[in-house]
């Protein structure tokens, strides 16, 4: 049986999941989606469009989508649904997670790795995380959730701009871009998203792309080229009017046109897995490796880490290795002396 894909959404009360939630079940799309409910709040997509009855816990909806609150733990139900689907007792082609506003979505991102019978079930697509423009400046100063979501993410959408002026929208897309420049930003007004932009985004296959927006790379360029690390980069030179707020969530690029001894690479990698895992949301990259004429591409949420061999290099295709670290207060200098001393 093919993989189900699963996609997990995530962010604070009042971002507007609930509404995207309700779209993508409503509408007409022709897909029949799995939703799991894992929020206690207010605004619980059940009293709305799904009868409560407290002994059932997968409601069946007209359209063909389904939706089931968790009542055991993200695993288990799962497992069910994916015995049910393959059973014949339900339908349907995907499944959304939608994470409590409180929610770290690490560890729901990694059941889809640990655990085998998850895995040979399911293909995690990707993590969504939706920021409220109106709120979500103040939601990122006092919350260290929000910002952890926003580390996750694959794919951000800002929701409620229209609640506030151009350039609010601005420095908030532009402090998101100094936390996860991995992740594309996209304003979108009332849960009215294009699906195309909402699933097979295929935010964790282990891909050639490395799908970091192109400024921040030059912005970063004049740091690491030279290794002169007496400015920092915070003061971003180009922006002198945005209020830089220092959050804990940053992320940091790696670049080298050496290439990688394989052996010191794994040795440190491993090594700052154990040590700062915790802190590690999500790091990616696409590598020059000594002894293969192929790009190695490797990725990982936390301490959970993968690689893969890519598509070769092309001829003449100039062999740089980069790569980007997202995460908590992580020690940017000793990544980069430890990375630089990994090369060949």
């Amino acid at each position: 049986m093919a993989l189900i894909p699963a996609t997990i959404l995530t962010g604070f009360l009042g971002s507007g999941k609930t509404t995207l939630l309700k779209r993508v079940l409503t509408e007409a799309h022709g897909q029949k989606i799995a939703v799991i409910e894992n929020e206690f709040g207010e605004e619980n997509i059940d009293n709305e469009i799904l009868v409560q009855d407290s002994k059932e816990q997968i409601i069946q909806l007209n359209n063909g989508c389904v939706c089931c609150s968790i009542r055991e733990d993200l695993r288990s139900t799962l497992a069910d649904l994916a015995e049910k689907k393959r059973k014949g007792e339900l339908d349907f082609d995907r499944v959304v997670i939608e994470t409590t506003g409180l929610a770290d979505p690490g560890p729901v991102a990694q059941t889809f790795f640990m655990d085998d019978e998850i895995a040979e079930s399911y293909l995690l697509d990707s993590i969504l995380t939706l920021v409220d423009a109106k709120h979500g400046d103040q939601q990122l100063n006092d919350r260290q959730e929000a910002r952890r979501q926003v580390g996750f993410a694959d794919q951000i959408f800002i929701s409620k701009t229209d609640l506030v002026d151009g350039a609010t929208v601005d420095a908030l897309i532009h402090r998101i871009k100094r936390m996860n420049p991995r992740a594309p930003q996209t304003k979108v007004n009332f849960g009215d998203v294009p699906l195309s932009d909402v699933f097979d985004l295929r935010g964790f296959n282990l891909n050639a792309k490395l799908d970091i927006d192109p400024e921040f790379l030059n912005a970063e360029a004049h740091d690491h080229a030279h290794h002169d690390h007496d400015h920092e980069h915070d003061e971003h030179c180009d922006h002198p009017h945005h209020h830089v707020h220092d959050d804990d969530v940053k992320s940091f690029v790696f670049r080298a046109d050496k290439a990688f001894n394989p052996a010191k690479l794994e040795d440190f990698l491993g090594a700052i897995v154990q040590v700062y895992g915790p802190k590690m949301l999500r790091y990616k990259g696409v590598l020059n490796m000594k002894g293969s004429d192929r790009k190695v591409i490797f990725q990982g949420v936390h301490q959970l880490m993968g690689s893969d061999l890519g598509p070769k290099w092309a001829p003449g295709e100039k062999k740089t290795s980069k790569m980007v670290f997202i995460g908590l207060d992580l020690p940017r200098e000793i990544f980069l002396q430890g990375l630089e001393g990994c090369l060949v």
